[in-house]
C-alpha cells in the first residue's frame, strides 16, 4: 500500500487503459477496502483481459460465471457483470469524444483540482464535483459508478490531489500538472502508514 501510494496515487493518468482499470478496481472496491483489491490487482489483470475494454465489453454471460468461480478476483456477480457493462458504456464514450480520456478530463477542466487537505478528516468521502460526474457516467450506463466512487477514482487517477500538504507527494503529483500524460513514480519513498483514506 505505502508503495502504491507514493508511486501511483494521485499521478495524473491520461491513458484511456490505466482509466478503464481503475474503474474496475474501484467498483470491486465497493463496500471493501483498497488493500483487498489492489492484493488482487494482477488477478484482476489476468481476468480482465489485461484492461482491453473491447475484449472485456464483449464478455458472455459464460465468460462471467467462469470468473465467478476466479479465486483471483472478487467473486461478486454484480461487480462482474458492471465490469462488462461498463466496458461496454466506455467504449460508447471513446467513439464520441476520442477518448474517454478526454471526456473525463473534461468534466474538471482538464486539469487537476488542487487540493490543500492538512488532516484525513478533512478528506470528503465524496464532494459536489464528485456527484455530477456520478450523474454523468450513470446516465450513460455505468454502474457501481456512485458519488463516493467517482471520488475515489479522481483521487486516484489524479482529476484532485487529495495527498495532505504534509506530504511529500503532494507537491511531486502538482508539478505533474504541467507534464501531459505524466506517470511518473515517485522520487523518494515515503515513511506513510496508508489508512483506509489514502492521503
Amino acid at each position: 500500500m505505502i508503495a502504491y501510494h507514493d508511486r501511483e496515487w494521485g499521478v495524473p493518468l491520461r491513458r484511456d487503459r490505466r482509466l478503464f482499470e481503475l474503474l474496475i478496481l474501484e467498483g470491486a472496491q465497493a463496500g471493501l477496502s483498497w488493500s483487498t483489491v489492489l492484493r488482487r490487482r494482477s488477478g484482476y489483470r489476468r481476468a480482465f483481459a489485461g484492461f482491453d475494454a473491447n475484449r472485456v465489453a464483449r464478455f458472455t454471460p459464460a465468460t462471467v460465471r467462469r470468473l465467478l468461480r476466479d479465486p483471483g478476483i472478487i467473486r461478486h456477480r454484480g461487480k462482474i457483470e458492471s465490469a462488462v457493462q461498463n466496458a461496454r458504456a466506455f467504449l460508447a464514450i471513446q467513439r464520441e469524444h476520442g477518448s474517454f480520456a478526454a471526456y473525463l478530463w473534461g468534466l474538471v477542466g482538464g486539469q487537476p483540482v488542487q487540493n490543500r487537505r492538512r488532516a484525513p478528516r478533512q478528506i470528503p468521502a465524496e464532494t459536489a464535483l464528485s456527484r455530477e460526474v456520478s450523474r454523468e457516467l450513470r446516465r450513460r450506463g455505468f454502474t457501481f459508478a456512485g458519488p463516493t466512487i467517482c471520488y475515489a477514482l479522481m483521487q486516484a487517477a489524479g482529476l484532485v490531489n487529495d495527498h495532505l500538504t504534509s506530504c511529500f507527494r503532494h507537491a511531486e503529483v502538482r508539478r505533474l500538472e504541467r507534464e501531459t500524460g505524466a506517470e511518473r513514480p515517485a522520487t523518494r519513498r515515503s515513511s506513510l502508514r496508508l489508512r483506509r483514506r489514502r492521503t
